[in-house]
């Protein structure tokens, strides 16, 4: 994973999060979510009106991932203004595709942290048998 496909996803979160639909909050998410093939995809937040209804950034760009046909994920960066980690019903989400890495970054691109999903999540929930 060089440092030029690091950039790349960074701006392709970046992008996605210009995109973002946050009318209510303010708080605009972009995700890009990097394939173990190496394409991307990418989500961006959606409020709805009724909260609980809103679309995750990272929930959005798995979706998209999965509608194309991928299951194996190797990393997403996360694009806010409060350089914020995935949620928790994002990170199980996520889990369901393995450990990834998953890197935080501002405004501006930069990288604030990076971490492993099973140290952000690590009790993680299985049906048993999986």
């Amino acid at each position: 994973m060089s440092d030029d496909r690091t950039a790349a996803l960074i701006r392709a979160a970046l992008e996605a999060r210009r995109r973002a639909y946050a009318p209510y909050s303010n708080f605009t998410v972009g995700a890009a979510l990097e394939t173990a093939s190496g394409e991307v995809f990418t989500g961006c937040n959606v409020e709805n009106a009724s909260y609980g209804l809103t679309i995750c950034a990272e929930c959005f760009a798995v979706g998209a991932a999965v509608a194309a046909g991928h299951h194996q994920f190797t990393r997403v960066v996360v694009a806010s203004d409060a350089k914020a980690g995935p949620c928790g019903a994002c990170r199980q989400v996520l889990a369901e595709f393995g450990d990834l890495e998953i890197l935080m970054v501002d405004a501006d691109g930069e990288i604030e942290r990076r971490r492993r999903l099973d140290d952000l999540l690590p009790e993680q929930f299985k049906l048993p048998g999986r």
